[in-house]
């Protein structure tokens, strides 16, 4: 039994080394899209706030999402990373502000 618990922790651990760099990127993906799916569902698609929370909920939940309707920006605040998107314009749709 303990030798097939060490094999499973090997082999958990190799899998993580050979994938450090995406689970090193996930947490800033989760809010990325968060904040940029929501501004698309919001201010390009013309939805209500409701919908578009269900849309981008995750698995993992978000710390912070939250709405600045005059100035057409999102937040989202996830896995300690936070990014904001903004709309652009009718053409232009939504993008992450840097």
């Amino acid at each position: 039994m303990k030798r097939v618990v060490l094999l499973v922790v090997l082999g958990l651990s190799y899998w993580a080394w050979h994938e450090r760099q995406a689970l090193a990127d996930f947490p800033d993906i989760l809010a990325a899209y968060s904040a940029k799916e929501y501004c698309s569902c919001r201010f390009v698609m013309g939805f209500e706030p409701g919908y578009c929370q269900g849309y981008v909920k995750q698995w993992l939940a978000l710390s912070l999402l939250e709405e600045d309707s005059q100035q057409r920006l999102v937040t989202a605040e996830g896995l300690g990373q936070r990014h904001q998107a903004a709309w652009q314009g009718p053409r232009e749709g939504c993008r992450l502000l840097p």
